[in-house]
Formats: structure tokens, sequence, C-alpha cells
């Protein structure tokens, strides 16, 4: 997915205790710890979980099984219990945006591509491991994606911030909140470029849609499917329980769903 970068937390630090950025997955992934624990065994195993998903995961690597289920040397049913996961999520989005979202559509012999639906998924788990860790509050992004736990101070949620797509250094949207997962999908890096796997033509209604809600995979899946609807996607999105949209039109207008409103900082 191509995002709008997200402006980084309001409390800015160079505490190694406190803030981590490594690369990962092709993207630069960073999290903000405000109580410390950046640098703990448990952020460590956040982390190793990323570079894990990275070596497994990458269509670039010739040999994982990713790459190798999109050459068709593995049938979808004989896949790890990672992979069929992803698979799900993305058959999910598939179901609910009527087509509208494949990740079938770009190979000429069918076989899937989930690497869309990755990167929301690999940090839906390292927030996991986080978590289990007794790590409850942080900011963790990737690549202009956003997941938030608790807030960035007692009784202060965490602000994230929508790059415009057109502007890299102006915020279109602020949003607040203390457990959110937040995606975006658009021109910004590869200009009109997604496409509507119902009619097979390059969605170009919109510049950008964001979609926040509880899960960064299905937000992420549910913002290139929205995205590839176009103004009808807002509406699609605004219809699916816990999440809602904004979206940014050719002459710069923002459009947001009704849920997004008790979001807005």
């Amino acid at each position: 997915m191509v995002t709008s970068a997200a402006v980084e937390p309001l409390i800015a630090t160079r505490d190694p205790e406190r803030r981590r950025v490594e690369r990962a997955m092709g993207t630069m992934i960073s999290l903000h710890i405000p109580d410390g624990g950046a640098s703990s065994a448990v952020a460590d195993a956040a982390f190793d979980w990323l570079y894990e998903v990275d070596r497994r995961f990458s269509p670039f690597r010739p040999g994982n099984e990713v790459s190798r289920l999109m050459r068709g040397q593995i049938p979808d049913g004989e896949v790890s219990a990672d992979l069929a996961e992803v698979l799900e999520i993305a058959d999910v989005v598939h179901i609910l945006s009527d087509g509208a979202f494949d990740i079938r559509r770009h190979r000429d012999d069918g076989a899937p591509d989930p690497t869309g639906v990755v990167k929301g998924w690999s940090i839906d788990r390292a927030s996991t491991i986080l978590q289990a860790g007794d790590i409850t509050r942080f900011y963790l992004s990737a690549g202009g994606d956003v997941l938030v736990r608790g807030g960035q101070a007692p009784g202060i949620p965490w602000k994230v911030g929508i790059g415009h797509p057109e502007a890299r250094d102006a915020v279109a949207l602020v949003l607040e909140a203390e457990n959110l997962a937040v995606a975006t999908s658009g021109t910004t890096e590869r200009g009109h470029h997604i496409v509507d796997a119902r009619t097979a033509t390059v969605a170009d209604e919109l510049l950008s849609v964001t979609v926040a809600g509880p899960s960064l995979a299905r937000a992420d899946g549910y913002a290139t499917a929205a995205f590839a609807m176009g103004h009808e996607g807002l509406r699609w999105v605004d219809s699916l329980p816990g999440y809602a949209a904004a979206g940014i039109t050719h002459d710069g207008r923002l459009v947001t769903t009704r849920g997004l409103e008790r979001y807005w900082a």
C-alpha cells in the first residue's frame, strides 16, 4: 500500500529508551514508548518478529513461502498458519468490498499476492507482543500506517497526523486516540496505480483514503479497497462496524464519514 506520511507523536524525543527506529519490510518502523523500554527485550522481540516477517513474506526472497505461493508452487490450502491468516484477511476484504479488492488482480495466472496485507497484519502482531510484555502505551508506525495503544501520557491521547497527498509538509487531518489503527492509501508515491478489481480500471476519483479502526490489517485492506471504489468506498467504510474513513478529493476537499468525528483533534 502507498501511504501518506503520518506525523510523529506529539512528544518528540531522542531518548533511546523512549524511541526506536529501524528498517524492515522495505520501510522505516518507528516505535515510541513514553514510559521507556524501547531497548528492552520486549521491544527486541517485536522488532525480531518484523524482521522474521520480512524474511518469510518478502516477494523479493525467491525461496520463501510467499514467493513460492506467488509462483504457483504452493496451493492456497497448504500454506503455513500465519500465511493462511493473511490470506483469510484478504479474502474477507475481497468479499466485503464486492470484489473491488482482490490480491489476485495483478497476476495473469491468478496466483495470490498477499504483500499488500502483510504490513498491517505484522504490525498488529508486533503490538500484541509489546502488550504481552507489559508495554501498554506506545505509538508504532510503519511507512505511514500507525497503530497506537494507551495514551502519550495519562489522560492525554496520541495525535495521529495524516499527510496531504499533494504537499509532503502539510497535514490534512489530525486524529486523537488512545487505541486506534490508521492506514492511508493513495497517490503520494506512485500516482494513480490502484485498480478497482471489479472493472480492471485504475482508480482516480480521490487522491487518498484514510481508514481508522481497531485492526491495522483490516484498516490497510479497507483503505485500499475504498480508494479503488472512490466516493462509493467512503460510504462503504461507513457501513463497517468500528471503522471510519476520510478522503481527499482532487480539488483539495476533505470528506469524512460520520464515525471519524469522535477522533477529530
